[in-house]
This record gives structure tokens, C-alpha cells and sequence, in this order.
């Protein structure tokens, strides 16, 4: 057996208390993931206005600069929106999440997630493309439309493309898609499970459509696949949970983790993953969306904390 990975934690990196009043991101740090922008470590996340006067709110994406020290010290944080939402009745009306960022030739690809709102479920998500054209600062819309949506054997909740890879001119995406949803008392609660694309030129995707990841817990919800090369092995980390009463610290999010050697078959160890909830701070109760990163020769862990990422996230070492 491999033995576990060792972390170092280096903490909160950002803050949103401390760097934003911006009316558009006042809650929430989601879902970080690193470009190196060659003078700066760009680090993207999802963030929101607060809730109205109905309790409900719209994501949007942006990013933060950090200098190329090592001590993640901020040098810039965006002072609008990557780009705004959808239209009347388009699948990002109410929310954009950015996912992963590909560079294309001259532009930068930025996969992303979109929401509607729906009524018999609180929303649904669909798999969305948009390019920039000046080194990430903003980006447009491909299209009115998804690019990954529903089909017959993924009928609903296509998200978390969190992680791209391009092996041999040939496109790996991987992301969550719903299995079902659960009536609670309260609200239906949406389960979803990591699944693989291919595509030849990142526009049309090829999809499996059978999870990639076995659960561990009934009605596991899995999210942010993040998969990268190292020690001769493609390794990836995920977020999981219980898919009712999980906002909490028994019942919420942990850091999963799988190996392959091929890209089609992946063997779970949650325990190789080593990376659970502090102590106290702020990751006691939570840790969740994870992204892996080569620096140099080095390898981090972005995540989010307590109440999914509500005021930030950090980043961990690899040691060994």
C-alpha cells in the first residue's frame, strides 16, 4: 500500500472580509483553482451578493492575484465580474461558477457552470464555454447556450468541471452530474457523482455517462474533481458528502481521494487523501472544493472551509 499523503497547511490565504465590499462579492470564495499568468499566481473563485429579501442570491466568478514569492502574499483582486449572466431564460441566468481554465493558441477557455431556477427543484445547472482574449482578466460568452446539458442517461445537474487536461491533442474534462433528487422535509436535495468527457477540440464532448468514482455513503454527493499527473500516476481529489441534513460538521463535506494509471479506471482511498477539518479556525467543520496545482516542482491544495468556503479559502503544501 501506497502510504498517505503529507500536508502542510498554510492557512487562509484570502479573505473575503478583508478585500471585498464590492456589492457582487460579499459572500462565499468557491471552488479556487490556480493559473500561473506567468507574473502572478491567478487564483479564480465563485463568490455572490447577499441574498434578497427572499433569501436568494446569484454567483458570479472572479480572481485574485497572488505574487510569486511563496508566501501567496495578494497582489490584485478583480474589481468586476469575469463576465455577467445569461439573458431571459438562458441556462446561466441566475448564476455563473467558473470551473477550469484551459489555454487555447492566443485565448483563454474558461469552463463554467450556469443556474437557472426551476420550481419543483430549486435550480438546475448546465456546463457552459467562454474565452478571453486579454490574459483572463475578462472573458465572453461561446454561446447563449450550454455546451455539457441533460441528456438521456445524465438527465439533470451537469457541474464541477473543475478539472481539463489535454493528453496526446486529446480534451479530458471531468464533472458532477445528478443521479436523483431527495424530498426532505424542507427542500429537495439534489445527489450528484463525478463523471469523464473526451473531446478533440473542446466543444463537443464525448461522455461516458456512468459515474467514475464508487461512493462510500448512501446518496454520496460528489463534487470539484481535480486530477493532475505526478510520481507516474494521475491523481485526483474531490469533495463528498451526505446529500440531506449536510450542513454540518458530521454530515458536510470532506477531501476524497482516487488514483489511475489509465484515465478509465480509478481506485478510491479516501485515507491516502490525509487532509481532514483542523482543530479550530477556519476549517474545523468543513473542508471542500479541493484543487491541485504543480508550482515549480512543488504541489498545493486550494480549498474552502466552514460553510462552504463563506469567507475564503487556503492552500496546504505537499511534503511528501
Amino acid at each position: 500500500m501506497t502510504e498517505a499523503f503529507e500536508w502542510k497547511k498554510l492557512g487562509q490565504i484570502f479573505d473575503l472580509k478583508q478585500h471585498s465590499n464590492m456589492d457582487w462579492m460579499r459572500e462565499q470564495a468557491q471552488n479556487p483553482f490556480l493559473v500561473d499568468m506567468g507574473d502572478v499566481l491567478r487564483v479564480y473563485f465563485n463568490t455572490r451578493a447577499l441574498k434578497d429579501e427572499n433569501g436568494l442570491s446569484k454567483s458570479l466568478a472572479g480572481f485574485v492575484d497572488f505574487d510569486k514569492s511563496g508566501n501567496f502574499e495578494v497582489v490584485r483582486v478583480s474589481e468586476k465580474p469575469i463576465f455577467e449572466h445569461g439573458g431571459l431564460g438562458e441556462f446561466d441566468e441566475f448564476g455563473i461558477m467558473a470551473g477550469s481554465v484551459a489555454k487555447m493558441e492566443d485565448a483563454y477557455w474558461l469552463y463554467y457552470v450556469g443556474w437557472t431556477r426551476k420550481v419543483s427543484v430549486p435550480y438546475d445547472w448546465q456546463i457552459g464555454l467562454a474565452k478571453s482574449t486579454d490574459n483572463g482578466d475578462t472573458f465572453k460568452r461561446f454561446g447563449r447556450g450550454s455546451i455539457i446539458g441533460s441528456t438521456n442517461t445524465e438527465p439533470f445537474l451537469q457541474a464541477g468541471c473543475s478539472s481539463i487536461m489535454n493528453l496526446n491533442g486529446v480534451w479530458h474534462l471531468w464533472y458532477t452530474s445528478g443521479i436523483k433528487w431527495i424530498q426532505t422535509d424542507h427542500k429537495p436535495e439534489s445527489v450528484y457523482q463525478i463523471m469523464h468527457a473526451t473531446s478533440k477540440d473542446g466543444i463537443n464532448w464525448e461522455r461516458e455517462g456512468v459515474p467514475v468514482i464508487s461512493p462510500v455513503i448512501k446518496d454520496e454527493a460528489q463534487a470539484s474533481p481535480s486530477v493532475i499527473f505526478h510520481n507516474n500516476k494521475y491523481h485526483m481529489v474531490f469533495s463528498y458528502r451526505h446529500s440531506t441534513d449536510f450542513r454540518n460538521k458530521e454530515r458536510g463535506y470532506r477531501i476524497g481521494y482516487a488514483w489511475s494509471e489509465d484515465l478509465k479506471n480509478w481506485h478510491r482511498d479516501d485515507v491516502m487523501a490525509n487532509i481532514n477539518v483542523s482543530d479550530d479556525g477556519w476549517d474545523s467543520e468543513m473542508v471542500c472544493y479541493p484543487h491541485l496545482s504543480k508550482i515549480g516542482n512543488d504541489v498545493y491544495l486550494f480549498y474552502c472551509g466552514n460553510d462552504f468556503g463563506k469567507f475564503g479559502f487556503g492552500v496546504a503544501k505537499l511534503i511528501k
